[in-house]
């Protein structure tokens, strides 16, 4: 251990990265739990893949193949060879895929969860790792494939609570906006062609205005920093700005206008059609979709603004196709876990912490074995409806109950000598106990009231009872 305090490491975070706390932990796993029942009731199928990959594997998404650390975390193993962490989730599958491709079943349906990594400049909610959770059909090129992800991306924000108004799923083809590029004079190796495609698709962030800059020469934000443009000129910035216009009548390409009609005839009214939708990874070639949800926050300025997107994906059939020489359908909907369950928690007013365990208390320590074997028994009785834990530490019974507090417990158990030779404990609920003593002004008064405490029997029957009522 560094004793002197020059030599001791720092305990800091790395920029872009966060920890995460009980609560999250358990409100991000029901929502999971609630978003893997609707993609296995579509039928889909689990699967995962490793968080690292060979960079080429990456795809040409990959800002600057030269520099394969440039946007995502890389490294070069003993054989000069370079490896990164997945930029996301559909890559990976799309390796998996082409490398097992006579074993799969056609059209594959598959979903997967999992974390990714970007070696991006961090800011306010945009992290460096942060958790996605994918559902992508594969081998299927009809629009029909396109038009079931975003109707299964609808039922997931119902299944999730959000009701009619309160979201859309936002659908757009890649085709109208290709077909735009190659007229202005950018085919498909043109470089600049992946600037424009992320600068049409800040249109929810930014006025036309901004996104013309981003086109252009460039943009300088609040903060100072420049983003480089995309050095159109000002006939080829108006070209494309026209599709975002909701004044101009939009483009419609007939594998749009073919889901718009699968979808109505559905009845998902959620699902519409949206030229502003494109997406900011080059391997989309067809459909392209985001889902909104269009409650209003407030801002960091306490403005009112609207949530925004919370998911998106589309039909990329060339990526399978890079590791085969041919194209393979596919398409897919990636939600972004963290931002979708801060909407969440926003909508639903959830508590910053999350109900944890009774605890039992210790009085005397010569007792250590009774209160373990109270513990066991208690916890056996209760099962899956709340965990149960003894306190180990070394603090006496007001350093238990701040403890107790600090876990969120619904309760503690106390036994004492006087309990246990009249074989009775007592059980606290410490969240009555806080509200009647914001109601108590003296001690005396606390003594004789003794708030939310009761005494019941030894009986682990008797005190299991206790604690359901407590938790009703």
């Amino acid at each position: 251990m560094a004793k002197n305090k020059a030599n001791r490491p720092q305990a800091r975070l790395p920029r872009g990265f966060a920890d995460r706390t009980p609560a999250d932990i358990r409100r991000t796993e029901a929502m999971m739990a609630t978003i893997r029942a609707v993609y296995e009731r579509w039928g889909f199928e689990p699967v995962e893949t490793p968080f690292i990959e060979y960079a080429d594997a990456l795809g040409k998404f990959l800002p600057d193949e030269d520099r394969p650390n440039e946007g995502v975390f890389a490294f070069q193993d003993d054989d000069e060879q370079w490896l990164s962490l997945r930029y996301d989730l559909t890559a990976p599958l799309a390796r998996m895929v082409a490398e097992n491709f006579d074993r799969i079943p056609k059209p594959y349906k598959s979903y997967r969860a999992g974390w990714v990594f970007r070696n991006e400049k961090p800011g306010p909610g945009r992290f460096r790792q942060f958790m996605q959770f994918d559902a992508d059909i594969v081998g299927a090129a009809s629009p029909l494939a396109d038009a079931e992800v975003c109707m299964m991306a609808a039922d997931t924000m119902t299944a999730l609570g959000f009701g009619p108004g309160e979201f859309a799923i936002r659908v757009n083809s890649r085709k109208v906006l290709d077909g735009v590029l190659s007229d202005i004079g950018l085919p498909d190796a043109d470089p600049r062609r992946l600037t424009v495609l992320r600068a049409i698709d800040k249109a929810d962030k930014f006025p036309l205005s901004e996104i013309a800059k981003l086109l252009g020469p460039g943009r300088e934000d609040e903060s100072g920093d420049f983003t480089k443009g995309a050095g159109l000129d000002t006939a080829q910035t108006d070209t494309v700005l026209a599709l975002l216009d909701p004044d101009e009548t939009p483009r419609i390409s007939d594998d749009l206008q073919r889901i718009g009609e699968i979808v109505a005839t559905a009845g998902y009214d959620s699902v519409i059609v949206d030229p502003s939708v494109v997406r900011g990874l080059e391997y989309y070639t067809g459909a392209v979709f985001e889902a909104e949800l269009r409650f209003e926050v407030k801002d960091d300025k306490g403005n009112p603004v609207r949530f925004g997107s919370v998911g998106g994906g589309g039909r990329y059939d060339g990526l399978v196709g890079r590791f085969r020489g041919e194209d393979v359908p596919a398409t897919g909907f990636s939600v972004g876990v963290s931002r979708l369950a801060a909407a969440l928690a926003l909508r639903e007013g959830a508590a910053d912490r999350a109900s944890g365990p009774v605890i039992v208390t210790v009085m005397d320590r010569g007792a250590i074995a009774d209160y373990m074997a109270l513990t066991t028994q208690l916890r056996a009785a209760l099962g899956d409806e709340v965990p149960v834990e003894m306190y180990i530490g070394d603090s006496g019974m007001k350093a238990q109950l701040k403890y107790a507090d600090r876990r969120n417990a619904p309760c503690v158990v106390i036994q004492g000598s006087n309990e246990r030779e009249a074989g009775k404990v007592q059980i606290k609920d410490l969240a009555a106990g806080k509200a009647a003593a914001a109601e108590i002004d003296n001690r005396e008064d606390w003594v004789a009231a003794r708030p939310a405490q009761i005494e019941v029997d030894a009986d682990i029957a008797a005190i299991a009872a206790a604690v359901r009522d407590i938790l009703k």
